[in-house]
């Protein structure tokens, strides 16, 4: 089985972001955003140079590389921030400073889900927006094992614990479901 990574490149950020509801002036974060900044470029597009979004990861190595590859694009406006999003309470974005938080393939990565959710619920406003992007069940031959996949039933159990309100499920990709939630 070939791995990709988080296969992020299998979606597309503007689509998504806009079906999320980001616009200019949107307050968001990319929780474990990878080394690509996939999403968190885009973002930082849509919500314009004004406005500071925020790539959050446990590795510095993948924070650099997200600045670098900003920079080549003529980004600007991303704030990168060290943290471990199994800690709730670790990641320094003021707590319910956010309009959207973003876990696109992050979940698969950890058992710590219900902590995760919970440090990006956090995060957000009331009436803000957690969006969760992950693989689905479907048998691939690329991607994380399925014992590793999160299944979307899960994350709104999950959810559901946290108070969120499920607004919209939806196909995000080929491989991929994506659910979008409110506080």
């Amino acid at each position: 089985m070939v791995y990709i990574s988080g296969g992020n490149e299998l979606l597309d950020p503007y689509e998504i972001l806009k079906k999320l509801g980001v616009e200019t002036g949107s307050k968001i974060a990319d929780l474990g955003c990878g080394g690509a900044g996939h999403f968190i470029i885009p973002a930082a597009n849509i919500v314009g140079k004004e406005t500071i979004v925020y790539a959050v990861d446990i590795l510095k190595t993948v924070l650099k590389s997200v600045v670098s590859k900003a920079r080549i694009e003529g980004v600007y406006n991303i704030k990168t921030i060290w943290s471990n999003l199994e800690i709730i309470g670790a990641t320094k974005i003021k707590t319910g400073g956010l309009d959207f938080a973003l876990l696109i393939n992050t979940l698969f990565q950890t058992q710590q889900h219900d902590a995760i959710m919970a440090e990006a619920v956090r995060l957000i406003k009331p009436g803000g927006k957690l969006l969760v992007i992950d693989w689905g069940q479907s048998l691939t031959p690329f991607g994380p094992p399925p014992s590793h996949r999160v299944k979307a039933d899960e994350v709104k159990q999950a959810a559901a614990r946290l108070k969120l309100n499920l607004d919209e499920e939806f196909k995000a990709g080929t491989y991929h479901y994506g659910l979008i939630f409110s506080k």
